[in-house]
């Protein structure tokens, strides 16, 4: 047989954005003893496998003891194919009402494998026309570019600007975008400590952006995967609680509890019209298209999941108290390094931001970064980062590199910060 040409398969497969995540995760195996600031994965020191069976008997006890299930269909619950909407979708919307103050009608949950697939679904129905774009604030998770490269729809960008997004240039976008023709289904953003930005929406934004979107009859998907990471445990409301079905929320227990288990879900309550005189929501759409992708989502990863929720009363943020102290520790000691390490960063034309939670800081320095200039990193200094070219996935390089505060030791945080301003004064040509 002879070789399969690329140019006769899909044609994202030849976009930089469908490789960025393979690369950096080669160019991590090929460097194991580099310090990595590169992957926002959660903190694993705290990681125990006994939690695991002890979750599976949680749930498997709340199947029993709540649900009324005799023995033979609990064990069924957990072995077999199960409903494509997924069976914890109850205990997500428990979930939401305590952590966020949201209700929800558990029958608009979609349970899906991890957030990407939430964004896939969400997308694949969005796209309906050649005509359909989405946008979003950027820079922007590659994550969402990916899966809107996977159905052929156009990402528009939008400027984040100093309240992390720029309602003026969103307007402007919107408007243009119809006026050559295209139809701007809706807005992707993360409200609390963006990813690769940092950057939250306060309160007055958050209403603000709701107004435009009734305004310019745009949808907002939510994504807010590090909503609990912040440095206080002040929160503003989410956009789902300020604007109910104008918001697609796309969760993830990915930080929250583990990624092992790659549950993630959709609240999809927004009203379809199926004509005849009868609704229903776009979750119902959602999972008709999830059976010919994935099925349902693992009932074992589902139960790990749900037994963690019902452990701790569905309190997210009673379950990673001391997640969040890591996290808020890492971040002031990566902030602190950086300036200890580097009291005349203004000369040297570096600066980094200091964002209010979340994983993430963005270091801006006076040389175009790439992934040519990460490998010299990992292989001559031994230590890694994310260009932040990924994230507005066109592949040209920017002045920027990220650096993620989750996973790392304080130990490995000092010797990484160590190697990292090395690798900067060598580019600099002060080494």
């Amino acid at each position: 047989m002879d070789p399969l040409r690329l140019d006769d398969l899909h044609g994202s497969l030849t976009d930089p954005v469908l490789t960025a995540m393979e690369f950096l995760n080669e160019i991590a195996n090929r460097y194991p003893d580099a310090v990595s600031f590169a992957p926002g994965r959660p903190y694993e020191e705290f990681f125990d496998v006994e939690d695991l069976h002890r979750h599976l008997r949680t749930f498997h006890r709340h199947l029993v003891e709540e649900r009324g299930m005799d023995a033979a269909r609990a064990r069924r619950a957990l072995f077999q194919y199960g409903r494509t909407k997924g069976i914890v979708h109850e205990l997500i919307a428990r979930n939401l009402a305590v952590d966020e103050g949201v209700r929800v009608d558990p029958e608009s949950i979609v349970v899906t494998v991890g957030c990407q697939e939430a964004m896939l679904l969400v997308l694949r129905a969005l796209r309906a026309d050649p005509r359909d774009v989405l946008l979003a604030v950027s820079p922007v998770y590659v994550g969402i570019t990916g899966a809107a490269r996977l159905v052929e729809m156009p990402v528009l960008p939008v400027r984040d600007g100093p309240a992390g997004v720029d309602l003026d240039d969103l307007v402007e976008r919107t408007r243009r975008a119809r006026a050559e023709g295209l139809r701007p289904r809706a807005l992707y953003v993360v409200p609390d400590f963006a990813n690769p930005s940092g950057a939250t929406l306060d309160a007055g934004v958050r209403r603000d952006l709701l107004r435009v979107a009734v305004e310019e009859d745009l949808l907002l998907l939510e994504d807010n995967p590090y909503r609990l990471f912040g440095a206080t445990d002040e929160r503003p409301p989410t956009l789902k609680a300020l604007g109910g079905e104008r918001v697609v929320s796309l969760g993830s227990y990915a930080k929250t509890a583990f990624p092992g288990a790659r549950v993630g879900y959709v609240v999809a309550d927004q009203p379809v019209d199926l004509g005849g005189g009868r609704t229903g929501p776009l979750a119902d759409q959602l999972s008709r298209i999830k059976s010919m992708v994935t099925v349902n989502t693992p009932p074992i990863g589902q139960a790990l999941i749900g037994g963690l929720l019902l452990e701790h009363g569905f309190d997210l943020t009673k379950a990673n108290l001391r997640e969040i102290e890591v996290y808020r520790r890492n971040r002031a000691q990566v902030l602190g390094g950086l300036a200890a390490r580097m009291p005349d960063a203004a000369e040297r034309g570096v600066r980094w931001n200091s964002p209010a939670g979340g994983f993430f800081i963005v270091l801006t320095v006076p040389f175009p970064v790439d992934d040519r200039l990460l490998d010299h990193s990992a292989r001559e200094h031994g230590v890694l980062w994310t260009p932040m070219h990924h994230f507005h996935g066109d592949g040209r390089p920017l002045p920027h590199l990220r650096l993620s505060v989750s996973l790392l030791t304080p130990d490995e945080v000092e010797r990484g910060l160590d190697r990292l301003v090395g690798f900067v004064d060598e580019q600099l040509g002060r080494s």
